[in-house]
């Protein structure tokens, strides 16, 4: 198949903690008719969505499993709730240094090996796992947030491994996973 493919990297919770913060996803999308969140796995974003042509794929896979490989595994911690505005409500990451640190690191490969425009990349992240965005409009964040503010959420889990996402058309699929150093399959 030829063309561009929309992709994005990021950090994804063992299987567990998707499902619990799946929980959180279909609770938005009953109670509040928020579903957009959905359409991809729980993660904290390392590179927004980009586009790549199909034949460059390989390329991505190849840089990014050399990458991984130099990466130390890492404990995120996560508390509570937060948003952005009146746009997107979040699981808050605590002591996101580890994380932004990763994402620098990240960026630099980027664009020295697969030849990224620094305007495609994201030059600061807030490290968080999203639960409503996009379809979240200003009278269903005000029904929304009130509660998620006061509610408590305390999880953790090793982060062992940055993930490839592709966009299939109507969600985003877990591509590929590259394993950090002491993970390999």
């Amino acid at each position: 198949m030829k063309g561009e493919h929309l992709y994005f990297i990021a950090l994804i919770p063992h299987q567990k903690l998707r499902e619990t913060i799946k929980i959180l996803k279909d609770e938005m999308k009953t109670r509040f008719n928020i579903k957009h969140a959905l359409k991809s796995p729980a993660h904290i974003t390392l590179q927004p969505p980009f586009k790549k042509d199909v034949t460059k794929e390989s390329d991505t896979i190849q840089c990014l499993e050399k990458f991984a490989l130099k990466q130390e595994p890492f404990n995120i911690e996560l508390s509570g709730f937060g948003c952005f505005s009146q746009r997107v409500i979040f699981v808050n990451v605590i002591s996101p240094k580890l994380i932004v640190n990763l994402h620098s690191h990240l960026n630099n490969e980027l664009v020295k090996k697969l030849k990224f425009d620094k305007n495609e990349i994201k030059q600061n992240i807030h490290p968080h796992i999203t639960i409503a965005t996009r379809d979240l409009n200003k009278e269903r964040f005000q029904q929304a947030w009130p509660e998620f503010e006061m509610r408590t959420f305390k999880a953790r889990f090793q982060a062992k491994s940055i993930f490839l996402l592709k966009h299939n058309g109507k969600q985003w699929d877990i591509f590929h996973e590259f394993c950090f150093n002491k993970f390999l399959k």
